[in-house]
């Protein structure tokens, strides 16, 4: 019988599931906190504020996708699974008109 998988596991497994879901995840969730924290912060022009949250968000969002990208390199390096690509491929290897 297969052991249950712990919550981290689970979690790993959706987001690798869903990469661009959690990057817009994280996107709004640091969007939103970014603002909450500038509006805080007296004696900024509320153009500024934006322009921080903005800036805040990119950060974020490239740290993301840079997460994603390592979280795919970690599993295309440690497949268990079969190639989710295989029914795209030829099955002789290679396609080539002659």
């Amino acid at each position: 019988m297969a052991e249950p998988k712990s919550k981290i596991e689970s979690v790993r497994e959706w987001v690798v599931d869903h990469k661009l879901r959690t990057v817009g995840c994280l996107w709004l969730s640091g969007i939103a906190g970014s603002i909450a924290y500038n509006w805080s912060q007296p004696g900024m022009k509320t153009s500024v504020k934006i322009i921080h949250a903005r800036l805040h968000a990119q950060a974020l969002t490239l740290a993301a996708l840079a997460g994603a990208a390592a979280i795919e390199y970690y599993d295309h390096r440690n497949r268990t699974k079969p190639d989710p690509y295989a029914k795209f491929l030829p099955v002789d290897g290679y396609s080539r008109k002659e």
